[in-house]
């Protein structure tokens, strides 16, 4: 109704006369591609979902502040244009307290937003644990049909934390005297740093943390029955774009390396599955930010001894074609790693039938659990269960050697969570090992399409 009223009044003025009647014209032009764009991105209709899932709509959960701002200048990078969202959860319930807790910690928050020179929206909330605060965040943060459609965390584990905001120059309009960056820090009323854990005080692994492994576990499990894309970012504390982005620091240019295959099973060699391409389109979308623009992307094929190679390229290579993303690909051997694997570690570990020192129970027995392997070999769970942490440390140390100057950033494949909770611990101390001191990485794990070529 109001961009019917709009075309109206528009062919009133055109038709009538007077000498503002140009400006008029102009100004109501304006209105009417301003009604077009807002339409466009508050409409949560089919019509529009191709669209909408292109752009990237980023929730990032913090925890506090002073540990991470590296991440949250490197998020405000990776959405681009798109819908970019600061997340906190207090812990807390309203009826026990005085007043809101919240109502407080606003302009800390939008001062920092301003300090970093980031598009962002703030979203606090009060919940009585970690995980019902997440729910509720990406329940209702959003405008209209722009919804947040990524979660990003920081990965838990247990390195030191420390306040960045003391003593560090973020940019060159930050002050260079320590006793400025002090004060201008305590402008921002933040909760201190909570204690390392393994003290002489410390009850617990997660002693000081908000949550614990089993509940952090579970925030990605829930996102991921939200139809969330989840992000785990590591190694990003020490993170600084303007170093990462020197020449100099990075053996004379800029990489973004991304390794499109779910490492922990080596079976499943498919690099055109959602996961992957969500993988290729956060990597596309930060090269296209100015100032990654200069990085080069590099695409890593782990390829076994003996196993056709030429289709898989090829249609790889077409992909990357039809999507207009410059990418050089390596092919990376990697036969060593995967005998150490359950799977592969089990066939080669079974007595021959036809050895007469095997007694005949023992021969019914592993023909049993053949079937059985074969019956679950397709299950994360039971693949969980068996991961050494020889195969890991190993695939660990093949994404390290590579002779390839150091990238900037990692992008890895996220494996979805375990359907047995009790084996969510086990899960988190896998993807330790896996990302264990290889710089800032972000392990990815999509749900939904989000690249077309019907357009």
């Amino acid at each position: 109704m109001n961009l019917r009223f709009l075309l109206c009044q528009l062919n009133d003025i055109t038709r009538g006369a007077g000498r503002g009647g140009a400006a008029a014209c102009e100004v109501l032009m304006c209105r009417i591609v301003l009604h077009a764009r807002v339409s466009v991105l508050l409409c949560s209709v089919a019509a529009h979902q191709h669209w909408i899932r292109t752009c990237r709509l980023v929730l990032l959960m913090v925890s506090n502040p002073r540990t991470s701002l590296g991440l949250v200048t490197f998020i405000n990078d990776i959405k681009k244009s798109g819908l970019y969202v600061l997340g906190h959860v207090e812990l807390g319930e309203l009826n026990t307290l005085p007043s809101d807790p919240l109502q407080s910690q606003y302009d800390s928050w939008l001062s920092l937003v301003d300090h970093l020179n980031i598009k962002a929206f703030v979203n606090l909330t009060l919940a009585d644990s970690v995980r019902h605060g997440v729910q509720h965040l990406l329940f209702i943060s959003g405008l209209g049909g722009m919804r947040p459609n990524t979660l990003v965390l920081g990965f838990y584990d247990d390195s030191p934390p420390e306040d960045k905001l003391l003593g560090q120059v973020l940019s060159g309009s930050a002050p260079r005297d320590p006793e400025q960056q002090q004060q201008q820090s305590l402008l921002f009323h933040f909760p201190p740093l909570r204690r390392p854990a393994g003290g002489d005080d410390a009850g617990c692994r997660d002693s000081g943390k908000a949550m614990g492994p089993q509940e952090y576990v579970a925030v990605i499990a829930d996102a991921i029955k939200m139809l969330k894309n989840v992000a785990l970012a590591r190694y990003f504390q020490d993170f600084q774009r303007t170093r990462a982005l020197s020449p100099a620091e990075k053996g004379g240019g800029v990489f973004v390396d991304v390794w499109p295959i779910n490492l922990l099973r080596p079976d499943s060699s498919n690099y055109v599955d959602t996961c992957s391409l969500f993988l290729l389109q956060l990597a596309c979308i930060l090269n296209m930010v100015r100032a990654w623009r200069r990085a080069r992307l590099r695409l890593f094929l782990c390829v076994e001894e003996g196993r056709s190679l030429h289709g898989t390229e090829e249609k790889l290579g077409q992909l990357l074609k039809e999507l207009r993303i410059q990418a050089t690909v390596y092919t990376v051997p990697w036969d060593s790693q995967v005998a150490l694997h359950w799977q592969r570690q089990g066939r080669a570990g079974k007595w021959p039938r036809n050895a007469s020192q095997e007694p005949p129970e023992q021969e019914h027995k592993d023909q049993e659990e053949e079937v059985e392997e074969e019956e679950y070999v397709n299950s994360f769970p039971s693949n969980a269960a068996r991961l050494s942490d020889a195969y890991l440390l190993s695939v660990n140390r093949l994404i390290l050697e590579q002779p390839c100057p150091p990238p900037a950033v990692r992008f890895l494949y996220l494996p979805r969570p375990p359907a047995d909770t009790l084996r969510y611990t086990a899960y988190l101390q896998q993807l330790d090992l896996l990302t264990l001191n290889l710089g800032p990485t972000l392990l990815i794990h999509g749900v939904t399409p989000v690249i077309t070529t019907d357009l």
